[in-house]
């Protein structure tokens, strides 16, 4: 992981000072998520994605945690998360940051990797470090998705974004399946379990015990030390994943929200923004 020191984040501040967000689908990429952010004030609450986030820091600092460890990442700082890690962000500085994120999907990435290297990938494309430092190709991904935002041609803004993606797999990724944590507690993996069946339905502490076989307190610290997030945080979490594939499909924030098992739209919206960065009716559009 990568510190950055104060003077470097004051040499490479955004240049505004207030907070913008650019959201969009690359349809040359199936669709694939894309965002251009300023972010000043806005936190992000601990999440995952379905998919994998991919991105630069181009300006500022920002203070992210990924596999329990936090650090400050500043220009030419790469993310490489994989689906399903658990990762949040603040502003590490009063200015705030700028940075560009993509978010392929397995399949996608797994199709680039192959269409560039000629060869079959055995196994799910997975990056060994999330928080690095890498400022020749952080530049080459932002001008990768500068290209895919300003419309340039076809040609060129895909094979930009070809190329850097295999790059950044080629230094820092591998061709693995990731083992079972054979750690990781039988009675928290269950209660993990049944979260996940049942995240649109009101969960008691007492029943997640229950299930686990575990003390309440002791199933909230045993929880947060293997998935670096609590279990009501880990509910929350695949309600708004859920989310983001209803609304993908049409459905309004308001339906969303019922389905997703929140008390009302303004819940609904003030967690999905915690997590996104966005409206749902931004997203949605």
């Amino acid at each position: 992981m990568h510190n950055v020191s104060q003077k470097q984040a004051t040499d490479a501040m955004p240049t505004v000072r207030t907070e913008r967000t650019r959201f969009w689908r690359a349809p040359r990429f199936r669709s694939m998520e894309c965002m251009a952010a300023t972010f000043i004030t806005h936190e992000f609450s601990p999440h995952s994605h379905d998919t994998f986030s991919i991105g630069a820091i181009e300006a500022g600092c920002q203070v992210a945690m990924i596999r329990g460890e936090r650090a400050h990442t500043g220009p030419g700082a790469l993310y490489l998360i994989n689906p399903g890690e658990t990762h949040d962000g603040q502003p590490g500085a009063d200015e705030g940051y700028r940075y560009r994120m993509v978010y392929p999907d397995v399949d996608l990435f797994t199709e680039i990797l192959e269409e560039t290297t000629g060869r079959a990938l055995h196994g799910i494309p997975s990056f060994s470090r999330q928080l690095l430092v890498d400022p020749q190709l952080a530049e080459a991904f932002s001008l990768a998705h500068r290209k895919l935002e300003d419309g340039s041609s076809e040609l060129e803004s895909e094979e930009s974004m070809y190329t850097v993606l295999a790059t950044m797999f080629a230094r820092y990724g591998s061709a693995i399946i990731v083992p079972q944590d054979l750690s990781e507690p039988a009675g928290v993996r269950r209660a993990r379990d049944y979260i996940r069946a049942h995240f649109a339905q009101e969960i008691s502490l007492e029943g997640l015990a229950r299930e686990a076989g575990l003390s309440r307190a002791h199933l909230i610290r045993a929880f947060r030390k293997h998935y670096f997030i609590t279990p009501h945080a880990y509910q929350t979490d695949l309600r708004i994943r859920h989310a983001r594939h209803l609304l993908r499909q049409g459905e309004t924030p308001t339906d969303t929200a019922l389905s997703c098992g929140f008390a009302d739209q303004a819940h609904f919206t003030r967690h999905f923004k915690a997590r996104t960065g966005l409206t749902p009716g931004k997203y949605r559009r």
